[in-house]
């Protein structure tokens, strides 16, 4: 019997669906937004998704539906898509196939049509199940990132990665230091694919194997990652890198930012500053030092990382995002919750750059309370 996740925001219509399918002998699944489909996902496995395309947001455009199957592929989700929407036309139907969509279908649907649909998708997906080597690389690297976070008294964060194909270099990591102290990486291996994705995992398995030297000193956990880098891989394989310790009691973080893209500090008034960079990339030099450096974090000041997938979407068209973009957005957001700033940060990536994604996307924010 295949599963079917069912997504749509009208309980009459995930009632007549759900029907629909049970009677067709489909196990069906209701959801009411994307946060809860992208939930079911996490929690189990669906041999096909049927998905509204407008949510809350608005009702005509389906910029809901796109985001939601840009976030699905970043997920990792190998089951066929089809959307539904009473607005359909052209344009969006050619776009949500080009996000990933498998079939559209328009409201009011027609119920014969609807179930062939189903049934061919649902037929080819299980003929297609044989896992490959690749999609088993992104389920392991999905892995890697953190999955669960330690509480703080003083910071509320959250973070998320969508890598450009099924494995990518970027790396963000939430590490338990001790009581008080809690650490935050993110970093952009260089190269793509397969060998950014291993470079990657040697990284997080350096930095991890090593949290006594980051409890110490950020500076000295970095010195002994880089010269551990340098004579595990090639010369011309580097990473940027920002670290940051964070101390709960006096809500002071700690920091060295590798050759990194600056993170975005607003400030609970509104105002702006930059973290930049306080050395040179790691893994490159065999003889390499770093400085610290740290900020005071108030009550309401927000603090995004980010990877230049962020700031550089849009660099082949001639007007890259830009960091200035980005701090307009975190300076308007900081009143929000960290997850709908993050969504918010990616959403607006995508929009400002709607085809073929170029690079990994990642974002971590954090806000002091």
């Amino acid at each position: 019997m295949s599963s079917i996740l069912v997504a749509d925001d009208q309980p009459a219509v995930q009632e007549a669906l759900r029907l629909l399918l049970k009677g067709a002998g489909y196990q069906p699944e209701t959801v009411d937004s994307p946060e809860a489909l992208l939930a079911a996902l996490k929690a189990r496995r669906f041999d096909l998704i049927l998905m509204d395309m407008n949510y809350s947001r608005d009702t005509t455009s389906g910029r809901e539906g796109l985001d939601l199957l840009y976030r699905l592929r970043a997920l990792g989700s190998a089951a066929p898509v089809i959307v539904m929407t009473a607005w359909s036309d052209v344009d969006l139907a050619v776009e949500a196939m080009r996000s990933g969509a498998s079939d559209f279908v328009q409201k009011p649907w027609d119920n014969a049509r609807l179930l062939a649909v189903i049934a061919r998708h649902t037929k080819d997906a299980a003929a297609a199940f044989v896992p490959s080597d690749l999609a088993i690389a992104r389920s392991v690297q999905q892995k890697l990132f953190p999955q669960k976070k330690k509480m703080l008294q003083t910071l509320q964060y959250t973070g998320q990665c969508f890598p450009a194909s099924e494995v990518g270099g970027d790396y963000y990591d939430f590490l338990d230091l001790d009581r008080h102290h809690a650490g935050f990486v993110i970093a952009d291996v260089s190269g793509k694919g397969i060998a950014a994705a291993l470079l990657m995992a040697n990284l997080q398995a350096l930095i991890r194997s090593q949290l006594e030297r980051a409890l110490r000193s950020p500076s000295e956990l970095l010195e002994s990652v880089n010269q551990l880098f340098f004579e595990a891989t090639a010369p011309e394989h580097y990473t940027t890198l920002f670290f940051g310790q964070y101390d709960d009691e006096t809500r002071r973080l700690t920091y060295v930012n590798c050759g990194h893209h600056a993170p975005v500090l607003v400030r609970q008034s509104g105002s702006i500053e930059f973290l930049e960079a306080t050395s040179t990339v790691l893994g490159m030099f065999r003889k390499w030092k770093c400085a610290e450096n740290s900020v005071q974090l108030g009550p309401g000041d927000t603090l995004v990382m980010f990877s230049d997938g962020v700031v550089e979407a849009g660099m082949e068209t001639g007007e890259e995002f830009g960091r200035e973009r980005l701090a307009g957005i975190v300076q308007a957001m900081r009143y929000q919750k960290m997850e709908t700033t993050v969504d918010r940060i990616i959403s607006a990536v995508r929009h400002y750059c709607p085809g073929e994604q170029a690079d990994d996307v990642t974002v971590v924010a954090m806000r002091a309370v």
